[in-house]
């Protein structure tokens, strides 16, 4: 047996749920009753299992060198035990070091972040199958974390929750503009539209996204209240700011080089007094750009390219930085996490039929990627929140409203009316 092996066979050995490792050749590592099997095609593999290096065994699973038997819970039980530490933290590194290292993603991020890029990007995970995407989400397609309010609620009755969730925290209005930025399969958008009366406004950079949303306002004869372009925000006129802007699953894709750009943007697209709801994924850590152990590097090769990890408290400062005062935020991680393992269940449930439509590559990546993401958001290496800022309009109110620059009430029971 050689060092590696021993190594790796020490390592597995303390492990809950029992896990076994079948090497090139046939020989075995581990336990003969095993929850998760390994059988690796590359002794490489080998070295990364010792190591924690926990992205490049998925880079080798989406690339057949490993195969992996296992429930998908089981699985990442195990995935937390062998990187062995905090993906979020790095190891210290000197000042001059730190200080280099962060110019040079500033000026690799900046230029990656172009229109173009980003068009590609988004394409490139947005555009694999509509049918596919349809295997696992909700009938409505919503394609970000949902909102259990009530314990018992299905996936589906919780996004039309978070839905409605959105819409009350923005206090949206019979006849008022709302702009959904990266409207997606446009689940917001419609909903706004159709429950609280809105002339809703979406963009995507997605295709197939932006055709499947305009066969649904035909369908629901929503033409002349619903509008859907395929448009980066960069393009859209500032002629006529809207009242409402929402902007859900979208700025993890922006860049942390471009978010200056893109609140300073929203800022101009904004009526003053107006509100504006940005929820997305942030970092878990506070220092963070991707989660470690080899998992961003995966990420941003089989699913997000270009996509950023960014704390809570450096988007808020971008956000005042841009003249966005937050009032609310909340944060939704367990939901996320919940909301995940839905997706994950429901892919598992047909993974002949999402092979068949994406091809058994692009599933082993999405396998992955969604019962690693839920496991990230339940250790808490990644978070979810959803801000909720308004441009204040400089005019200080008299009376009982004293103070207050925008239409955003002094308390938040409005959000839990229904």
């Amino acid at each position: 047996m050689t060092t590696i092996e021993a190594l790796v066979e020490r390592k597995i050995s303390a492990l809950e749920p029992p896990l076994a490792v079948t090497l090139p050749g046939g020989r075995r590592l581990g336990p003969l009753q095993a929850a998760v099997t390994l059988v690796l095609q590359d002794l490489r593999t080998l070295a990364d299992l010792a190591t924690g290096q926990i992205g490049r065994v998925a880079e080798d699973y989406v690339e057949r060198r490993l195969d992996i038997g296992g429930a998908p819970r089981d699985v990442m039980q195990l995935a937390v035990q062998l990187i062995g530490g905090d993906p979020t933290r790095r190891k210290s590194r000197s000042p001059l070091h730190a200080w280099r290292e962060l110019l040079d993603a500033g000026r690799a991020l900046a230029s990656r972040h172009t229109p173009a890029a980003d068009a590609r990007q988004v394409q490139f995970h947005y555009d694999v199958s509509d049918d596919f995407y349809a295997l696992w989400l909700d009938p409505r397609r919503v394609y970000s974390c949902a909102y259990f309010r009530d314990d018992g609620m299905t996936l589906a009755q919780a996004q039309e929750a978070k839905l409605d969730h959105i819409c009350r925290k923005l206090m949206l209005r019979e006849g008022e503009r709302f702009l959904d930025i990266g409207a997606g399969w446009g689940g917001l958008l419609l909903w706004a539209a159709e429950h609280y009366g809105v002339r809703a406004h979406g963009i995507t950079l997605s295709k197939n996204q932006h055709a499947h949303v305009n066969r649904l306002i035909e369908e629901r004869g929503l033409r002349g209240r619903v509008r859907m372009e395929l448009l980066d925000y960069r393009a859209l006129p500032e002629d006529e700011p809207f009242d409402k802007i929402a902007s859900v699953g979208m700025f993890e894709h922006v860049g942390r080089a471009n978010l200056p750009v893109y609140f300073a943007k929203i800022q101009r697209l904004l009526k003053p007094g107006g509100l504006l709801m940005n929820h997305g994924i942030t970092a878990g850590g506070t220092r963070n750009r991707q989660l470690g152990a080899g998992i961003g590097d995966f990420i941003g090769r089989y699913i997000f390219p270009g996509g950023e990890l960014l704390h809570v408290s450096h988007v808020l400062r971008e956000m005042a930085d841009a003249g966005l005062e937050m009032v609310d935020t909340e944060n939704l991680r367990p939901h996320y996490a919940r909301t995940l393992w839905a997706w994950s269940d429901a892919l598992e449930a047909r993974r002949g039929q999402a092979e068949q439509l994406a091809g058994e590559r692009v599933v082993r990546a999405y396998r992955l990627y969604l019962a690693g993401s839920a496991a990230s958001f339940e250790q808490g290496w990644l978070s979810l929140h959803q801000m909720l800022a308004s441009r204040p309009s400089g005019d200080v109110c008299a009376g009982s409203m004293r103070g207050a620059q925008s239409g955003y009430p002094f308390n938040r029971d409005y959000m839990a009316k229904r």
